[in-house]
């Protein structure tokens, strides 16, 4: 319970303070230090072949580094297997984003095993689609449409908010892309996208991985857009790290990740309702792609 991210002076203070006893710095750090045997092990392990939804996210965590303390992003993949159920691929920790550093991820992921992506679902990591696709030419790059409605929510007051949702509703409900865009311009004419015009321009901007998600049927887009499952995990590491304020380095944060994530595994072991459905569909869309 000691190792969630605690510096080994925090630990033995908090020994101390409850129980009234002196442990060594080289007991917590021998704990500790296990604990990043477990994540190297876990990050490495072997993966499965075919993945036919994954979840790219980043969440933002303060790390020092060089003695300064930094806005670190923190990539996590979630994994759907072809049963429905959710894993945790890895997660990264880096300053910046980028070509290189995506197409390391994804080489990582190949090395470990994972032969094949039917949909990679992505927030506009800049260089992410080049990458995926340089490793996965066959995988589909898909803009998260949840983070598109959240951003498109951060240009509006908490009142407005439930209005404009309303209002999107239309664009990526609508049954083909010509028609999703002919939303999108109404939207952009009428008094929401009036009022606020970066909403309408930050859907342009990702349209051509928007457009994908207009050719799966329901099922599918379902289990895209209902993204409860990276949602939910994101609530759980910002929960552990709040009261943090900030890590003393990036092994400090990797132990905390690793030990929320796992905890949260314990959770996953029935797949979203949804994946019935889904599951047919994928079967039909992507064929002999999609191995069970």
């Amino acid at each position: 319970m000691y190792a969630r991210g605690m510096t080994v002076r925090e630990i033995r203070g908090h020994l101390e303070e409850l129980y009234g006893i002196d442990v060594s710095p080289d007991l917590i750090s021998s704990v500790t230090d296990a604990v990043l045997e477990a994540v190297a092990e876990w990050q490495g392990r072997p993966l499965d072949t075919c993945y036919p939804l994954v979840f790219f996210d980043a969440i933002r965590v303060k790390i020092r580094d060089e003695g300064f303390v930094r806005n670190k992003a923190v990539y996590i993949a979630l994994g759907i297997q072809p049963d429905g159920t959710k894993e945790v691929l890895g997660i990264w920790i880096e300053q910046t984003e980028g070509a290189k550093f995506w197409l390391r991820v994804m080489n990582e992921l190949r090395n470990r095993g994972v032969a094949d992506i039917l949909i990679a679902v992505v927030d506009g990591l800049k260089g992410f689609p080049e990458a995926i696709n340089a490793v996965f030419p066959e995988a589909i790059v898909q803009t998260c449409i949840v983070h598109l409605i959240r951003n498109s929510m951060s240009f509006a007051s908490w009142k407005e908010r439930k209005f404009i949702a309303q209002a999107l509703r239309g664009v990526y409900r609508a049954e083909t892309p010509e028609a999703g865009m002919a939303a999108l311009e109404a939207f952009e004419e009428g008094p929401w996208g009036q009022k606020h015009p970066a909403i309408a321009m930050s859907w342009r901007r990702h349209w051509d991985q928007v457009i994908p998600f207009f050719a799966f049927p329901e099922g599918v887009r379902r289990i895209i857009y209902t993204t409860n499952a990276i949602e939910a995990l994101n609530s759980k590491i910002r929960r552990a790290v709040r009261t943090r304020g900030h890590f003393p380095g990036d092994d400090a944060a990797m132990k905390l990740l690793y030990l929320v994530l796992n905890h949260a595994a314990d959770e996953w072991k029935r797949p979203p309702r949804e994946w019935g459905e889904a599951k047919s569909q994928f079967a039909v869309i992507f064929g002999e792609r999609f191995v069970i």
